[in-house]
């Protein structure tokens, strides 16, 4: 069993989850996160408020397995800044995973994203599908990705995840996620916009997201490789229509949907029957499920112009020098 885990960006919206579920099985948590969204984790958690690229291997001695759960997280911020996408979703986690082995580690974790697979029509895609993104933040993701798995060898396993969009609540909580943005918008203003409602895209739920990590920390140790994770697929049209029935069955809103089909070069839907097999993931939740914990948890978050809930206002604030 896996003692001491390190988490690089795990002060996040999926460390903050992720972070109190290890700590309930009994692990060691430290986190290594530059904070720009503040810090959501319990007060006995370890935090080193430092960037990937000061870390060395001397940091990392004595870790029984690192995750990746840093970068820029979506293509907002992919596209304000293309050269720190690439260098943060692309080379930093490839040089964490090389010096975890030369420090020892004999587990490596990248959290990726199913963006890799850019725009598939019909197609069911598996981790041998072509993977051709087209957007600086898949194309980085596949960097990373890539820099870390081919690293695997006998004794150092890398398990890479093709994550879905991850959506729910969290103490460190975003709005800019899908579904997320869809409730917000649908309570706030009783509109859901929805600029192509035929595109695909796999969804994850926060907490099956949670469990896929604590499934791949617990594998055997010799196991490497790359697993598409997701809760289920939904055309965004879909998705928009379980919000609106959703908000107004929880929470007793009117909302209206807004249909603006503009073009999009990214949709894919995903099988994880991989993850199921070999990691044995079972996803337990869908989309009226997610919407039910941000209902619950509402109070939570309504202040809906918080900068921190939208990683772009954030980021680009402190490039600008503003936070």
């Amino acid at each position: 069993m896996v003692g001491r885990i390190l988490i690089a960006g795990g002060a996040g919206y999926m460390g903050a989850t992720l972070v109190p579920r290890l700590l309930e099985r009994g692990y060691t948590v430290e986190v290594v996160d530059l904070l720009w969204f503040g810090n959501y984790l319990p007060p006995q958690i370890v935090v080193q408020q430092r960037s990937i690229a000061e870390l060395s291997e001397d940091d990392l001695k004595g870790f029984d397995c690192v995750v990746f759960l840093g970068g820029l997280s979506n293509d907002p911020m992919a596209e304000y800044a293309p050269v720190d996408n690439f260098v943060e979703n692309g080379s930093l986690p490839a040089y964490l995973a090389y010096i975890a082995k030369r420090a020892g580690v004999p587990r490596f974790i990248h959290g990726g994203s199913c963006s890799v697979y850019g725009y598939v029509m019909d197609q069911l895609c598996d981790e041998t599908s072509p993977a051709m993104p087209q957007y600086p933040y898949g194309i980085s993701k596949m960097q990373g990705e890539f820099g870390c798995v081919k690293q695997a060898d006998d004794t150092f396993s890398v398990i890479g995840f093709r994550q879905g969009t991850i959506c729910g609540y969290s103490p460190r909580m975003r709005l800019d996620l899908v579904i997320n943005t869809m409730f917000k918008t649908a309570v706030a203003d009783g509109v859901i916009t929805v600029n192509n409602p035929s595109i695909w895209r796999p969804i994850l739920a926060l907490q099956d997201a949670a469990s896929a990590y604590i499934h791949a920390i617990e594998a055997r140790p010799e196991l490497s490789g790359v697993f598409n994770i997701a809760s289920g697929n939904y055309t965004v049209g879909e998705i928009a229509e379980q919000v609106q029935e959703g908000v107004a069955t929880l929470m007793g809103v009117q909302a209206r949907i807004d249909i603006k089909n503009v073009h999009d070069l990214r949709s894919y839907k995903v099988s994880i029957e991989k993850a199921r097999t070999v990691l044995g993931f079972k996803p337990r939740r869908d989309v009226m499920d997610i919407i039910r914990d941000l209902a619950e948890n509402y109070d939570r978050f309504r202040e809906f112009d918080r900068r921190d809930y939208y990683n772009i206002r954030t980021f680009q604030a402190i490039r600008l020098g503003a936070a």
